[in-house]
Order: structure tokens, then sequence, then C-alpha cells
């Protein structure tokens, strides 16, 4: 299986959905939309976190 292309990130897109849906009041479809966004802005977080540690002291000084 290929790799996404990098396009637009799919947080983008289900923010830009969330936004269209809610305007439309659509109860169930617009909770899975958040749900899904939250899911994707977990994994996002997470792996920023991980690779923190993995950089370990390193990653505490700043880039200059």
């Amino acid at each position: 299986m290929a790799k996404k292309t990098a396009g637009e990130s799919e947080e983008a897109k289900l923010k830009k959905k969330l936004t269209t849906k809610k305007a439309d009041d659509g109860g169930a479809a617009v909770r899975a939309l958040r749900k899904r966004l939250k899911r994707e802005q977990r994994r996002r977080r997470s792996l920023a976190l991980r690779q923190k540690h993995a950089a370990g002291k390193k990653a505490a000084t700043p880039a200059k």
C-alpha cells in the first residue's frame, strides 16, 4: 500500500467537513466527524510526544 500524499492533512479535511455539517446540524453524522477529528488530533499529539521523548536531552536545547 502506498503512502498518502502530503497534500491536505486528514485533520484539515475533517475540520472543513465538520464546519459545513455543523450548520446543517446533522446529529449522528456531526458526532461521528467530531470523533474522527479528535482521534486524528490524539494521533498527531502522541506522535509529537514520542518523537520528543526519542530525541532525549537534545530536544530540551532550543534550536538556533
